[in-house]
């Protein structure tokens, strides 16, 4: 899944505009892909250049949208999640959110709408969960399919994983977290996020 990091932030931000907000999952999909680029249009480079400004680019318009709390639930996992604190649960949802954006941020800018095709759709029985089936093209011509799961929230649909070539980004990160949660203890997988976002955080020189 890390060769393919860059379509995890697409994923995410094709759910983000709130211009659409009251469409279908399904029609969310089909026509933010270019609103997306537009945000980005013509900003490519000077983003490339300073993170901070991508960053906050893609909370302005992810946050709202993204079942945040859900999502860490999911990848804490039901044990590790009663087992924890609130302050715990709370400075976990923050680190990982982070340590999401500074991962996979920089991908986002080589985003092409033209490379993504909206396909069929499902929901579950009581229509209380959504799947979104899309497939992306790649350099080269391959198909890379796409999965979109959101679930209904009282503020509407929110995403809360994204399945990149059948591969979860919840289930991924909650084998990698349990193991070391397992080894070390739960402040330390939080502790190493927090230390690794500061990391990333420190000023750059851009040389412009």
């Amino acid at each position: 899944m890390k060769a393919l990091a860059w379509l995890l932030p697409v994923a995410f931000l094709a759910w983000g505009l709130p211009a659409v907000a009251e469409c279908s999952p399904h029609e969310v999909i089909r026509s933010t892909a270019g609103d997306v680029a537009r945000l980005l249009d013509g900003r490519r480079d000077y983003l490339r250049r300073h993170p901070d400004e991508l960053y906050a680019l893609i909370s302005e318009v992810l946050l709202p949208h993204f079942d945040l709390r859900y999502s860490s639930y999911l990848v804490l996992g039901k044990q590790h999640w009663r087992a924890a604190s609130k302050e715990q649960r709370d400075r976990f949802v923050q680190a990982f959110y982070q340590f999401l954006v500074r991962n996979y941020a920089t991908g986002l800018l080589d985003f092409n709408p033209g490379t993504l095709a909206v396909l069929d759709d499902e929901s579950s029985p009581d229509r209380k969960r959504h799947v979104v089936h899309t497939e992306m093209r790649m350099d080269g011509g391959r198909i890379v399919p796409i999965d979109y799961r959101l679930r209904r929230t009282g503020d509407g649909w929110r995403v809360y994983d994204v399945r990149i070539q059948g591969v979860s980004y919840v289930q991924n990160y909650r084998s990698q977290f349990a193991a070391e949660i397992d080894a070390l203890g739960l402040d330390a997988v939080i502790a190493r996020l927090e230390s690794e976002i500061r990391a990333q955080t420190q000023p750059q020189s851009t040389g412009g």
